[in-house]
């Protein structure tokens, strides 16, 4: 199961407590004061791991504590710091807060956010000694760590997104061209689970993502919806797949009307016309394919038959452009 959302509640250690403690020395009043200081509560901390793909690991474990802080010791020994309890989440992470603003993008592998900050120790009794009170009695228990739900999103990191209806063809296409592995099947509905693929041609690599199928009506959370649409923001060419054989001009207006209502901007990507299943047509008029799309990037293709992929490919490497 692909799990793209989560909320969490973490828990930073708290601090531990400083200790009441006397020497035992000859001429040294009371002893003199050798409480030490608790140590400091573990931090949570999420780091991006390319190992991790999903946020399955927070389907059944939703709750997160770090370490406490050790209490001090005699002798003025501080307390040992808690643990910090770190938590693997995929690349493209975005976490936000409770009221949904923004605490980090993890964009790179081993980048690292602190969600929650562990409790400072408690003071022990010799801190609090002075000329006038050589002797004290008191010491601070450790601070509280920090607490809070955070909402966890994630939203894939590919170079190129494959955008079109159910049954168009996008897990054929990835499965042609890269070393991903869909299931592929002819059903009318959509697959919930996105694929990555890692393609090699020309001396470039890229990623490309076969994202499940959009609906009529997803801008508006129909189907996977948003779901689906937050997934292709991030990439830098869109293939729209349309299906050859059923009226395709209408399916890519409609494909054009749901990214627009989502995010105008997304129309701005560079992209590409993909009509696949050329193998159902007795005969193909190349020409007057282009002179529908006029304006467009088109290329006609099977990716059954892995006819046409490497014009497709070719043009993918020229034009792909990273930061």
């Amino acid at each position: 199961m692909f799990i793209d959302y989560a909320e969490i509640y973490v828990k930073a250690g708290d601090g531990g407590r400083g200790i009441v403690s006397f020497r035992r020395e000859k001429y040294v009043p009371k002893g003199g004061p050798d409480g030490g200081d608790g140590g400091r509560g573990g931090d949570v901390i999420l780091e991006a791991s390319k190992d991790e793909n999903t946020l399955r690991l927070f389907r059944f474990q939703r709750h997160f504590k770090a370490e406490n802080g050790k209490p001090g010791g005699s002798n003025n020994k501080t307390g040992r710091s808690g643990e910090d309890l770190i938590i693997k989440v995929p690349i493209g992470c975005i976490v936000k807060d409770e009221e949904g603003n923004i605490i980090a993008d993890l964009t790179e592998d081993g980048q690292r956010i602190v969600v929650a900050k562990g409790g400072k120790g408690g003071k022990g009794n010799a801190a609090f000694a002075t000329p006038t009170n050589r002797a004290p009695r008191i010491a601070y228990p450790g601070k509280k760590g920090e607490e809070k739900k955070i909402k966890l999103e994630l939203k894939l990191l590919a170079d190129v997104g494959l955008v079109g209806f159910p049954n168009a063809g996008k897990s054929s296409l990835i499965r042609a061209v890269s070393d991903a592995k869909p299931e592929v099947a002819n059903y009318p509905f959509t697959t919930l689970t996105p694929h990555l693929g890692y393609v090699y041609f020309n001396d470039k690599d890229f990623i490309i993502a076969d994202i499940p199928g959009i609906i009529e009506g997803a801008s508006k959370g129909k189907g996977l919806g948003l779901r689906f649409l937050k997934h292709i923001e991030r990439t830098t060419i869109l293939l729209f797949v349309l299906d050859i054989t059923d009226e395709p001009k209408e399916k890519f207006s409609k494909l054009i009307e749901e990214l627009k209502n989502y995010n105008p901007e997304m129309l701005n990507r560079k992209r590409a016309v993909v009509l696949n299943k050329i193998d159902l047509l007795e005969q193909i008029d190349e020409n007057s394919y282009k002179e529908m799309f006029k304006g467009e990037n088109v290329f006609l293709i099977s990716a059954l038959k892995r006819e046409n992929l490497k014009p497709l490919l070719k043009w993918i490497s020229e034009n792909l452009e990273r930061s």
